[in-house]
């Protein structure tokens, strides 16, 4: 497999992974630069596509990057290896004479999220998701709000986007990626219900919001209560969901608010994986 095609692999499984580039090379090297290798970790050693020259370069390159995917996300690393029979090595010597640089960045696992409900705001709120580099699952109950052709429009933005009609929209609970950020705005109070009581049963969801009222989130506490959920359980949900800034009812203002809200809290990466099971 080639380096390219493990970037989408990784992309397609979530999977963390370092892109490593020869950014730079002074004498003789193995490769020249704009050589690349992808590297992901795996046992018992890390996994690698392509390749960099082999021998100690590529092994210190390898180690290096599974140090990274080991810590928290952070900027690009630069990395200068000296290829002579003088300088000590610990995954032994090559000896080409020349020195090589390379640029180590890390490929985060894209950020998901399910809008369940594809109504008003529902396709105001996917307009701006769409904008953004993240796995976006649209799911509703009605099939002409999912049709591929009806939200071609979504087609030139960054996301990767997934279309599901689901009569019992719940049942995408189960198959949307771990670590998914799930807002519920469907066209039918007990279709938000059911969403809101499958998504505090499942423990691979990250945030859960609702759009509505704080009279109806007092009617759902309480019937979330009934259906055996605890108190703190039940504040996983937020409701209302979205910043109460910009101010307005209409459709691609409360998008906006709750857009704002997502990505807030993407970018801070308090929606990581809960570590339950």
């Amino acid at each position: 497999m080639d380096w390219l095609t493990a970037v989408e692999q990784l992309r397609q499984e979530r999977r963390d992974g370092v892109l490593v580039t020869v950014t730079e090379v002074r004498g003789h090297a193995p490769r020249a630069a704009g050589a690349k290798m992808v590297v992901a970790l795996a046992e018992p050693r890390p996994q690698a596509w392509g390749s960099i020259g082999g021998g100690n370069l590529e092994e210190t390159a390898l180690v290096r990057a599974a140090e990274l995917l080991a810590g928290p996300p952070g900027p690009p690393v630069l990395l200068t290896v000296e290829l002579n029979d003088t300088e000590r090595t610990e995954h032994g010597r090559q000896c080409c004479g020349g020195v090589v640089t390379v640029l180590l960045e890390r490929l985060p696992v894209l950020p998901a999220v399910a809008v369940f409900g594809v109504g008003h705001v529902g396709l105001e709120l996917a307009r701006i998701l769409a904008r953004h580099e993240l796995e976006l699952h649209l799911v509703d109950s009605r099939r002409d709000r999912v049709d591929p052709r009806a939200l071609a429009f979504l087609d030139d933005g960054l996301a990767s986007l997934r279309l599901h009609h689901a009569p019992v929209p719940e049942v995408v609970l189960g198959v949307v990626p771990r670590g998914t950020q799930v807002v519920v705005m469907t066209h039918d109070h007990a279709e938000d219900f059911a969403l809101c009581d499958a998504a505090l049963r499942c423990q691979h969801l990250g945030s859960i919001g609702l759009i509505g009222s704080r009279a109806k989130w007092r009617r759902f506490q309480r019937a979330l209560a009934l259906e055996g959920h605890t108190a703190e359980s039940i504040a996983r949900i937020r409701c209302p969901i979205g910043r109460p800034d910009p101010a307005g009812k209409d459709p691609a203002t409360i998008a906006l608010g709750v857009a704002a809200e997502l990505v807030a809290r993407w970018a801070s990466s308090v929606d990581a994986p809960a570590a339950r099971d």
